[in-house]
């Protein structure tokens, strides 16, 4: 059975067109509504699920370096010791004026923490801290050790006990105090440039 549709027409009867302007015109329509939607979905990735940020100093040195661009976990996640954290500076830190920073959580809330020398200690415990370098110069930066212990510390509930990596080229807990969670920003979940190439390292 052959559809009405496909009988030819009849002699010297025109078979319609579509204009060619109006078929341009619901083109650029579709398109530009596409890339509406792409950008609104963009923005809010931004704001509520993942945000690029830019490591602007060596107090993490070696695992970030400075200039590494990371990707940072906005939603959906839960903090861990040894986690990387970004949060926004809090009133009592008067080291920067970089409005967020990024950190390693050392202390969890309503944990007692002290140290000795190098050597973290959680309710009276010492920790193991797998993702310390070796205390000493890196890239050029003397990463050894503070020469004072942290005092013994309670952390309040909803706060959390940040150090940097490199202990000696880091302002922290150790300075201004334990971070509320309400200032956390996010985890980092991955490093996407390093040196002014691609580099893709998961944490």
């Amino acid at each position: 059975m052959i559809d009405s549709d496909e009988l030819p027409a009849p002699p010297g009867e025109a078979i319609p067109v579509a204009p060619v302007r109006k078929a341009k015109r619901s083109s650029l329509i579709e398109w530009l509504v596409v890339l509406v939607v792409a950008v609104l979905a963009a923005v809010g990735l931004r704001a509520f699920v993942v945000q690029g940020f830019f490591v602007p100093s060596g107090s993490m040195l070696p695992t970030l370096q400075l200039g590494d661009r990371i990707l940072v976990l906005k939603i959906g996640y839960t903090i861990h010791r040894g986690d990387i954290v970004v949060f926004r500076r809090t009133p009592a830190d008067i080291y920067t004026t970089d409005p967020v920073l990024v950190k390693r959580v050392i202390g969890l809330p309503g944990e007692t923490i002290s140290s000795r020398g190098d050597r973290v200690l959680i309710d009276g415990k010492p920790i193991k801290e797998p993702w310390l370098p070796h205390l000493g110069v890196q890239d050029g930066v003397n990463c050894a050790e503070r020469a004072f212990d942290i005092p013994t510390t309670k952390i309040p509930a909803g706060h959390y006990f940040m150090m940097g990596d490199c202990r000696a080229d880091s302002e922290d807990s150790r300075a201004w105090g334990t971070v509320p969670s309400s200032y956390l920003v996010g985890r980092v979940v991955v490093i996407l440039w390093r040196f002014g190439h691609p580099y893709f390292h998961w944490f």
